[in-house]
């Protein structure tokens, strides 16, 4: 009866992930919070490669401080999450000079504000982004949701195969008595 609770729950679990990140186009997302997963070591030891950060995108950029990380596009297929070294005006155009913590020097581009995706919550979770980073494959979806299948179907065929030879001898020994 555990296993198959522990088996159901996995399976279970398996589904909800690669569906909320197929759903959210790769980036699960959770009570309004997406989770990104940290590709680089430029934030560490803020962030270690590998830990996934939960952002929050609905953010208002003329609140963002020095200090805040944040989550921006550098460009068309690219975020980086770095932390704000200094608020730039520029007449109308907000910019923030960004830095990642085990960098050097600040990041050589300003950000804009409209180009600023997310803030980070304080949450994260090591290591768990390499396997959210697998699940978002075409292999890790199929792996993730075949595999606790297979087993759950495997452990039902053992426990029914297991009952059927329960009752098998009881019914041998009702037809020799009668």
């Amino acid at each position: 009866m555990t296993v198959n609770v522990i088996l159901f729950t996995l399976l279970i679990a398996m589904v909800f992930l690669v569906i909320i990140s197929r759903a959210s186009g790769g980036d699960p997302t959770l009570f309004g919070h997406q989770f990104k997963v940290v590709l680089s070591g430029s934030m560490e030891p803020t962030f270690q490669t590998g830990s996934v950060i939960a952002v929050d995108s609905a953010i208002d950029t003329a609140n963002l401080e020095k200090g805040d990380i944040i989550t921006f596009s550098e460009s068309e297929d690219k975020l980086v999450t770095h932390r704000i070294v200094d608020v730039v005006q520029q007449g109308d155009s907000l910019m923030f000079q960004t830095k990642g913590d085990n960098n050097d020097a600040p990041d050589q581009q300003l950000v804009l504000a409209d180009n600023v995706v997310a803030k980070y919550t304080g949450v994260t979770v090591p290591y768990i982004g390499y396997f959210l980073d697998f699940s978002n494959s075409q292999m890790g979806t199929a792996i993730l949701l075949i595999i606790p299948g297979l087993l759950l179907i495997g452990y039902a065929f053992f426990t029914i195969l297991g009952a059927l030879r329960e009752i098998d001898p009881k019914n041998k020994e009702e037809s020799t008595t009668s």
